[in-house]
């Protein structure tokens, strides 16, 4: 795989004294022409071996390029803030904006394969990591980046040598560490996982370009004219009309089962029961969410449901019952310009919690399968391929101890209807109404099949839906708080089970 990278080859000073002006002006003048446009990102990832000149590589592309439109980020050891949540939320962070370069020093694949090398993880764990890796460069891809991948490679003996050499100059003695030569000692163990990584993930969208990095003229050369020729083509793809991607259908209904349809309408509580199960299930979630474990877990609440379902009260009792220095309220709304200028899950990995902390989502990541969907704010291929996207989002969740549970606050058309009219009637809630919401009944057999279909996709065992009946709103209050308790307890009780051990000495990251 790397003998095309072993060939020494090597580009004259004279030459590349000549080559690198009108490169550098045409780089600065495409990254003008990328800024301007802003249609999408760049995402530029160096890897490769120590002493290859990755360093250099990304010290060159800054010196090259207009730093205002390219972001550089060294991923080196995650912060105790970025252990806190799961691996990908420091990348997600880093992403660059459309008509941005994000260039990446270490990437999703560094802290798998040092894991691999080092024997932490076993060949299993790798290759679940390099599936998450490939799944993420895929929605990047959907999404509309760029992705470029450069592997910078030297043989075992040119390494050795550069790593002397470097050692010996006083001036740059600074750049060799003993870290350097302990992974030298392992070069052949490296070898096979990166052999193995790079066949792997050097997809049809988003493969590795290996490129020697004994010789500096070559590899600055070689690295430059990739960059350009891969924004210059996408450019000029850009000024094309695209084609019109046709998804598969979804599984037509042959029972005439309707999920919503099947719910008990009628359940109801009266006042004095609200009452007394309000205070026995607030006083349990804040027991529970003191417990001594509860700060190896968080918990993220998802609502969904009708417009005037009562997703509000019953976000306001779970609250009313924490601490409020350790939650977050989240409303989602239409996305803003910084939002829409990031791919479209960017906005919600931001506001992950960290651990200890209850975060509530006022809607969510699934209005691109509710009212993008139905409304046609996004391209059917869009919105079907984002019930993968959201299962791979929440299972990334569950594997750290993110407890996500996810609410559906159902009612019937009728109760909509009185609930409508009732806020008009009401001063301090005619704030609540809109006419989108009055348009939004003529669109209800639609939403419906929607929400069916979200139900069907992506109620997985890590993350299953609720379905809340609401027309009555004490009996959907009570349900919600006593769900998210249960909820709660089962997964702490699944902490104490894995053992004091593992709680106070948390394993590397895979």
């Amino acid at each position: 795989m790397f003998e095309s990278a072993e060939l020494g080859h090597k580009i004259k000073k004279s030459v590349y004294e000549e080559e690198v002006p009108p490169l550098r002006e045409a780089l600065l003048n495409t990254q003008m022409e990328l800024a301007e446009s802003a249609k999408f990102p760049v995402v530029i990832l160096i890897g490769g071996l120590d002493g290859a000149g990755r360093g250099e590589t990304v010290n060159l592309l800054n010196e090259w390029m207009d730093p205002r439109h390219i972001q550089t980020h060294g991923m080196g050891d995650p912060s105790d803030e970025e252990l806190d949540r799961p691996m990908m939320w420091r990348f997600w962070r880093a992403l660059p904006p459309k008509g941005k370069i994000g260039l990446f020093l270490g990437s999703w694949y560094t802290w798998p394969i040092l894991n691999r090398v080092n024997r932490i993880t076993k060949e299993a764990d790798l290759e679940h990591s390099l599936e998450r890796a490939k799944l993420l460069e895929k929605m990047l891809v959907d999404e509309g980046a760029l992705l470029i991948k450069f592997w910078l490679h030297l043989s075992k003996d040119k390494q050795e040598n550069r790593l002397k050499s470097l050692e010996k100059n006083p001036l740059t003695r600074w750049k060799v560490t003993d870290r350097d030569w302990k992974h030298f000692k392992v070069y052949d163990k490296f070898q096979e996982v990166h052999e193995n990584v790079i066949r792997h993930t050097s997809t049809a969208e988003a493969p590795w370009l290996i490129v020697e990095g004994e010789d500096a003229n070559y590899r600055n050369l070689t690295v430059g004219k990739v960059i350009l020729k891969a924004i210059q083509d996408r450019l000029e793809l850009d000024k094309t009309p695209p084609l019109k991607i046709l998804a598969p259908p979804l599984m037509p209904s042959i029972d005439n089962l309707h999920l919503l349809k099947t719910l008990d309408m009628a359940q109801a509580l009266d006042k004095d029961k609200f009452k007394i199960k309000l205070e026995e299930y607030q006083g349990k979630l804040n027991v529970l969410t003191r417990d001594p474990k509860f700060k190896y877990m968080s918990v993220i609440a998802v609502f969904e449901g009708n417009d005037a379902a009562g997703k509000g009260g019953s976000i306001r009792r779970i609250t009313g019952a924490l601490d409020a220095r350790y939650y977050q309220v989240i409303p989602i709304a239409a996305p803003t310009e910084e939002e829409r200028a990031q791919p479209y899950l960017w906005r919600f990995w931001r506001h992950l919690p960290r651990k200890g902390r209850v975060t509530v989502f006022d809607r969510s990541w699934y209005g691109r399968v509710l009212v993008e969907r139905v409304e046609g704010y996004c391209a059917e291929a869009d919105w079907m391929r984002a019930y993968s996207e959201i299962n791979e989002f929440e299972a990334q969740m569950v594997r750290h101890h993110l407890l996500v549970a996810k609410f559906w606050l159902a009612i019937t058309r009728e109760e909509q209807l009185q609930r409508f009219e009732d806020r008009q009637k009401t001063g301090f809630k005619r704030f609540k109404i809109t006419e989108e919401d009055w348009r939004n009944r003529e669109k209800w057999e639609p939403y419906e099949q929607a929400v069916c279909d979200m139900v069907d996709r992506t109620s997985t065992r890590l993350a299953p839906w609720t379905l809340v009946e609401s027309n009555d709103k004490n009996f959907a209050r009570i349900k919600v708080l006593k769900t998210l308790c249960e909820k709660i307890e089962a997964k702490l009780k699944e902490l104490y089970e894995e053992g004091v051990d593992y709680l106070d000495k948390p394993k590397k990251r895979r």
